[in-house]
């Protein structure tokens, strides 16, 4: 079984594309969402690939970042680019970081790669992994959908939003606001109560 959802195969074309791309898609609404966080705030990035650019704005803003991504060498090269930022390469629902407390947790891109159950484990994961009133910031088609992933041809799905606002206030969590970025990426940005 392929943890990576298929991006170990493409993580050469991912790094050299995506994963050097210093202001990517996102990278402005992640810096607005790790501004509103206190300094010296832990962020846990989950889906994390090289760290660029997402997790590398979260560190420019102060943030400690925890990287996982399931894609041995988009794992190793998140440690070549952060190499004091902790890194671990395990399936994100499976991760022994939610062992531990975060500022907040982020799943850009990540959370339509993987199956129903996978989402709804990992919304309420994130939950009991944040700390009162950390932030849980994801991205996911507003609309309930399925298509193949560009990158990998691998199935991709939306839970939509409704099932998305269930999720999260049914995990103790409450949605502060959706948003759309410069992509028409959706996002979900929901604090623990």
């Amino acid at each position: 079984m392929d943890n990576s959802n298929g991006y170990e195969s493409i993580a050469t074309i991912f790094a050299n594309g995506r994963g050097r791309a210093v202001m990517g898609i996102g990278a402005t609404s992640v810096r607005r969402w790790a501004q509103a966080m206190q300094p010296n705030s832990v962020v846990l990035d989950l889906g994390c690939g090289t760290g660029i650019p997402i997790s590398r704005v979260l560190i420019n803003e102060g943030i400690t970042v925890y990287g996982i991504d399931a894609s041995p060498s988009l794992a190793e090269t998140f440690h070549q680019n952060f190499p004091i930022m902790p890194i671990m390469c395990e399936a994100a629902e499976d991760s022994s970081f939610f062992d531990r407390k975060f500022d907040g947790i982020i799943a850009w891109g990540l959370m339509f790669l993987l199956a129903e159950e996978s989402q709804i484990l990992l919304i309420q994961k994130a939950a009991t992994a944040l700390s009162p009133g950390g932030k849980l910031l994801f991205t996911s088609p507003c609309k309930e959908i399925f298509w193949n992933d560009i990158m990998t041809g691998q199935g991709s799905r939306s839970l939509g939003a409704k099932k998305y606002k269930e999720l999260i206030s049914g995990s103790g969590l409450s949605l502060i606001e959706e948003f759309e970025d410069e992509g028409e990426n959706h996002y979900y940005n929901a604090v623990r109560i």
